[in-house]
């Protein structure tokens, strides 16, 4: 969830004073019916993109990725869009709401880095569009209102489904249909542990609640495993 990045300088969405909080919401079937609302999704983006670049994975990402390269953890499944996960060293990342580093197509489904785009929208201030149709070029991120990639969804599902022990970490465990993955690891078994600094819905359903920094109490849980 949001409250690994926010160590990261990443701003957290769904807060008090958060980004949400701070414009107004461009739903997806305005963005597909308006020229208007496409601009003021790309102004929007392209200032969030300034913290975005300049964001590195802090100790979390970090001790997540060496526990995946050590088979310690299958991988990770995330509602942040930063991209974090995959720059620490995780190769399994399950990116339920998409990816804000790159474009896609919403005609052709064309995908790109972002990069260039939000420096084209910076100099002609409108949405740019795609190169290869001149459709409508998204970040690949879910909007409300769009629907969540159903594969990866499904991947994610199967993964909590088999999992022996899921972590939820820095989650509010509110926003479905991701806070139904644990309780789905539960009902086949699995252990729980909730690390977050405020209470969640499945506290009780943990088998340990820890609170706290993220990166800071999974860097201590690392130290406490042994050598490497």
């Amino acid at each position: 969830g949001a409250g690994i990045s926010t160590e990261s300088g990443i701003p957290d969405f769904r807060s008090p004073g958060g980004v949400w909080s701070q414009n107004r919401t461009v739903y997806f079937d305005e963005f597909l019916e308006s020229a208007a609302a496409r601009n003021e999704y790309w102004r929007q983006k392209a200032l969030m993109h300034r913290e975005f670049a300049a964001a590195e994975p802090n100790i979390g990402h970090c001790t997540l990725a060496g526990w995946e390269q050590r088979g310690l953890i299958r991988g990770v499944i995330t509602q942040n869009i930063d991209g974090l996960h995959q720059l620490a060293g995780n190769e399994r990342v399950w990116e339920l709401h998409g990816t804000a580093r790159e474009v896609e197509c919403l005609d052709c489904h064309w995908r790109d880095r972002v990069d260039a785009y939000v420096d084209d929208y910076f100099r002609h201030k409108a949405a740019p569009a795609c190169p290869q149709c001149g459709g409508r070029l998204k970040h690949a991120t879910i909007s409300f209102g769009q629907a969540l990639p159903a594969d990866v969804l499904q991947q994610a599902w199967d993964c909590a489904a088999e999992a022996d022990l899921m972590l939820a970490i820095g989650s509010s465990l509110v926003v479905t249909p991701a806070a139904d993955l644990p309780r789905v690891a539960v009902a086949h078994g699995a252990k729980l542990v909730v690390l977050n600094r405020d209470a969640t819905p499945l506290d009780s359903a943990a088998r340990f609640r820890l609170s706290g920094s993220c990166g800071e109490t999974l860097a201590r849980i690392d130290a406490a495993m042994g050598p490497k």
